[in-house]
């Protein structure tokens, strides 16, 4: 694994000294794209980058689960999860 996770603002940083944008901007840029997603996510919408990534929201069944530290059992009520594909741009940078 990653020694090192990248932080929002050094993303910001690296993205802006690659662009020659400022900060501000491209920082302003992620915030639009990140609400963007969320928005069509939470309205059902599947949201997808060709070749790097895909967000979709998926519904999960009620289930009985246990409880680890007692070891009772629970019940889990149905829900929705986001579910993240990697395409194959993204896939292929990784090996």
């Amino acid at each position: 694994m990653a020694d090192k996770s990248i932080t929002k603002t050094e993303l910001v940083a690296s993205i802006a000294s690659a662009t020659g944008q400022s900060q501000s901007a491209v920082s302003s840029v992620l915030d639009s794209l990140f609400s963007t997603v969320s928005d069509a996510v939470a309205k059902g919408s599947k949201v997808s980058i060709p070749g790097w990534i895909a967000f979709e929201q998926v519904a999960t069944s009620a289930r009985t689960g246990r409880n680890p530290q007692t070891g009772a059992e629970i019940k889990i009520p149905a829900g929705k999860r986001v579910k993240v594909t990697a395409g194959s741009k993204l896939k292929a940078a990784v090996k």
